[in-house]
């Protein structure tokens, strides 16, 4: 796929295929998929070994159904940010505010949502052991009858039942199946054909290779029941591009873009140890390199996924293997995703004059300070922006939105929702800043030194 985009160099794609192969090889997987998106479109791509062990010189290709297991979870998420926006639930509704008959006081959405509730991982009756998993009636008694294993917010602990449970409540909120919901809020408006809780096309198989033998040994294909909303959806590597192309830069038309940076807002660490991955309302968030990944991993028997993206370049990382046996997922997905980021970055966007400079903006623009340390504040795009000295470029200026006469909402970077408000000397003129009540001024001050009043 690399020679029909000039970003990927041969060199770069033999160096992403040499890296991918070493994952299949080290982690004895069937068949690999490993794959680089730029703003949901795939700039390469490369499939190792075979999707099917019957058909064993073909290899998964970017249009190849894998299960997608937990990445189910983000579909799951953002319908519930719909609902929010929609007015029909808040992130701190409880349960039972949507399933009268949960037993379960005070578990909230936003713990669903991020992992916090508390509450046991799996469904009751053993799931992973008879591979019987509730329809939706059951689904809901099993909730009743699952233990709180410990208080909420206190450890970030993972509960696939808890992503079935909001999978009801959409369900009850719409008044059809989730699937449909699914299909009606998501699929259909993004275009995701090849995406939903049935495979079409060529399929991956699903393996397991012994630890003690090189023959692989199929797995079953799981039927979700009610648990589907946590890991059911079948999807490929091109439409989890524009998936991923979606969460970096949303369709406002399905969702809007400050809600899917509330959704990449840390809710939990859940990495204590080396602070590397934390969980926002349904994202991974991890950090590689000093960079920020937001997406989700996926298992089931023989089927291994990750995708993730880093928002501020669009890049994301893909990668599907089908062996129960399979190296990290997310490792795989972020190594050639960070690997193409660096050595194919994207082009520069050309840089544009303004074409309106308010008045009203003219005597507030220039250098403040604001407990010894500098602020610069200019006029872009017809809007006042401030940044702090030393800020890394990597980090948003802060927005200024007119509120009223010399009143300013902040909102994005540094301080956002707070209040810039403008003081004047009798004269009219400009004396100093008060940004979330901490004093601006144009020399530097102690915090007892006072502003002339003329």
């Amino acid at each position: 796929m690399s020679q029909d985009n000039p970003a990927i160099s041969p060199e770069i794609d033999r160096e992403l295929t040499r890296l991918a192969t070493k994952r299949q090889v080290e982690g004895r997987v069937p068949g690999l998929l490993s794959a680089v998106a730029r703003d949901g479109k795939l700039l390469w791509s490369k499939g190792i070994g075979a999707a099917e062990l019957s058909q064993p010189d073909v290899a998964p290709g970017v249009d190849t159904h894998f299960q997608v297991a937990s990445n189910t979870k983000t579909f799951t998420a953002v319908m519930v940010m719909q609902l929010r926006d929609e007015g029909r639930l808040t992130l701190d509704d409880t349960v039972d505010q949507h399933i009268s008959e949960t037993t379960h006081p005070q578990v909230t959405i936003r713990q669903l949502l991020a992992h916090t509730t508390g509450m046991q991982r799996e469904p009751v009756g053993d799931v992973w052991d008879t591979l019987d998993f509730p329809d939706r009636e059951g689904l809901v008694d099993g909730w009743n009858q699952a233990e709180r294993i410990m208080r909420p917010h206190t450890h970030w602990h993972y509960s696939n039942l808890g992503y079935s449970i909001l999978g009801e409540i959409i369900a009850r909120l719409d008044g059809r199946e989730w699937g449909d919901s699914l299909q009606a809020r998501l699929l259909d408006p993004l275009g995701l054909a090849r995406t939903g809780l049935k495979p079409t096309g060529q399929v991956s198989g699903t393996y397991f290779v012994p630890p003690f033998t090189d023959v692989p040994v199929e797995e079953p294909r799981l039927g979700k029941g009610a648990t589907a909303p946590a890991g059911g959806i079948w999807s490929t590597a091109s439409d989890m591009a524009a998936w991923h192309g979606f969460l970096a830069a949303p369709d406002s038309q399905v969702l809007s873009p400050d809600t899917i940076e509330e959704m990449c807002q840390p809710q939990i660490v859940a990495d204590t140890t080396g602070w590397t991955l934390g969980w926002g309302l349904g994202l991974e968030i991890a950090r590689v390199n000093g960079r920020t990944w937001v997406g989700h991993t996926g298992g089931l028997p023989g089927a291994i996924t990750g995708m993730f993206t880093e928002r501020a370049s669009a890049t994301t990382g893909l990668s599907f293997m089908n062996a129960t046996n399979a190296p990290d997922p997310r490792a795989v997905a972020v190594d050639a995703a960070d690997y193409v980021r660096e050595h194919a970055p994207a082009p520069l966007t050309t840089w544009s004059p303004g074409t309106s400079q308010p008045a009203e903006l003219v005597p507030l623009i220039g250098r403040w300070y604001s407990e010894g340390t500098g602020f610069t504040f200019v006029i872009k795009e017809g809007h006042l922006e401030a940044r702090i000295d030393g800020l890394p470029a990597v980090r948003p200026s802060s927005v200024f939105e007119r509120v009223a006469d010399d009143v300013y909402r902040t909102v994005a970077g540094r301080e956002k929702g707070e209040l810039l408000q403008v003081r004047r000397h009798s004269d009219g003129s400009v004396r100093q800043l008060n940004w979330a009540t901490y004093r601006f001024t144009r020399e530097p001050l102690t915090f007892g030194d006072t502003v002339p009043q003329h």
